[in-house]
């Protein structure tokens, strides 16, 4: 690993420990050059994804979208940037266990209200709402009657 000060290519590790998430390692490491510490991160490499859209157009799959639409989802909501963060790695963890090169953009939507549904009953009928693309006021209804019988 080469060091981010000086960089020379002599470096070691001298604390490996899981990250707070569970998903990669951290690595703290010193420069046997300079002597300057560093953390590093290693995460499993994934296979890339590519999502196909409505039209069926193909594009790599992008975390930043999801997460925008579950921060609109969310917003005024008492839920944590902490809690996004895990539902966004549920996510990914979800579509990466399909094992599929592809996704339909569909199967992402109804994944991120799973996981929503879980979180927050407000956060859900947002998404969903912009998701499903609610004609009328009692489909809305009919939505907000399922999450109350719960």
């Amino acid at each position: 690993m080469k060091c981010p000060f000086c960089g020379t290519e002599d470096t070691g590790v001298i604390d490996s420990r899981p990250s707070d998430d569970g998903l990669s390692i951290r690595r703290r490491r010193e420069c046997k050059e300079c002597k300057k510490r560093f953390t590093t991160y290693e995460k499993q490499d994934t296979m890339p994804l590519l999502v196909i859209k409505k039209d069926g157009n193909r594009e790599a799959y992008d975390r930043s979208k999801v997460e925008k639409g579950i921060l609109r989802s969310c917003e005024k909501r008492p839920i944590s940037a902490n809690t996004i963060n895990k539902m966004l790695d549920d996510i990914e963890s979800k579509l990466y266990a399909m094992e599929k090169y592809e996704v339909q953009s569909y199967e992402i939507g109804e994944i991120v209200m799973q996981v929503l549904q879980k979180i927050d009953d407000v956060a859900y009928i947002r998404f969903a709402s912009v998701y499903r693309n609610f004609k009328d006021v009692n489909t809305f209804i009919d939505e907000v009657a399922k999450i109350s019988k719960r």
